[in-house]
């Protein structure tokens, strides 16, 4: 570390700029206690020391350093660690929910970038119907086809992501629909990296389905419906859950004591007519295929 004027600077800072006039002393988002209005150029060179310091911002050519992409101008008013933004880099603040002061940044790298690197489109495979109408099974089963092809996948199943993200939600009405959204959230980000996400849950209620349909762009959410009766899922009941709903032991069961409600404008409809789940994935890849998704 070194000192000026009674503040430490870290030893990344180029010695030459240990001259430069400062007001206060100050530099990109070091944790000072008090609000500073910063007017003192710079520079972060290529190696950064990890110190107690947490940035420094570059705003032009300063003693012979060449301006790097990463470079920002800035101004800055510094309060309890944090930076506001100011002149051209000042934009519109949003409230998105309960977030307050929120600002979406953009970067030079984007969905178009990414699409072309994995020479794919990122996309959502929203894979829906009653538990034991096989969507887990013919989510794995066209993840391999996609894998094999050297294409991008990952699948979000409802029972995984009640090991972590989703663990603090039940199967009421209520927490159903976070539970629903929240994945909608997830499979949205992965589609704008340009991975083809495959979410495969029960995802029962329609309204909940068609709004992470509209936080997609047009033909990015593909609603694929797994068209198996009741009797045929009650009848397979691999893990055992339809026994224990009929028996009383689990309450909001979907089929048994709540509601299913099926897709009306679903974009694949898979019945169970033998066909085995990699059949079924098949044809899912043949709408991929004709959609134009399995390439940049």
């Amino acid at each position: 570390m070194v000192a000026i004027g009674g503040i430490s600077l870290p030893r990344f800072i180029a010695p030459s700029l240990h001259r430069q006039s400062f007001s206060p002393p100050a530099i990109g988002f070091a944790r000072f206690p008090n609000r500073i209005r910063l007017r003192s150029t710079v520079a972060l060179l290529d190696e950064v020391e990890k110190t107690g310091s947490r940035a420094a911002i570059v705003n032009r050519k300063v003693d012979g350093l060449v301006k790097s992409d990463c470079e920002t101008d800035f101004d800055a008013t510094l309060g309890n660690g944090h930076a506001r933004n100011s002149g051209k880099n000042l934009g519109v603040l949003s409230t998105v929910g309960n977030s307050t002061n929120i600002k979406w940044h953009e970067c030079s790298v984007g969905k178009i970038e990414r699409q072309s690197l994995l020479e794919q489109k990122g996309c959502v495979i929203w894979i829906t119907g009653l538990s034991g109408s096989g969507k887990s099974c013919v989510a794995c089963a066209l993840n391999q086809i996609l894998y094999k092809m050297g294409k991008l996948a990952y699948i979000l199943d409802g029972d995984n992501v009640r090991h972590g993200l989703n663990r603090d939600l039940g199967f009421k009405a209520e927490d159903r629909a976070e539970n629903i959204r929240r994945i909608g959230e997830v499979a949205k980000l992965f589609a704008n990296a340009g991975v083809i996400c495959i979410a495969s849950l029960i995802s029962p209620y329609r309204r909940d389905r068609d709004a992470c349909r509209a936080i997609l762009p047009d033909g990015y959410f593909i609603e694929v419906f797994m068209d198996v009766s009741l009797e045929v899922c009650e009848a397979r009941d691999a893990k055992g859950l339809y026994k224990l709903a009929r028996a009383g032991k689990i309450k909001g069961f979907t089929g048994i004591d709540d509601p299913y409600e099926v897709p009306l404008n679903c974009e694949i409809v898979l019945k169970n007519n033998g066909g085995s789940p990699c059949e079924m994935a098949e044809k899912v890849m043949s709408y991929l295929e004709q959609k134009g998704f399995l390439q940049a």
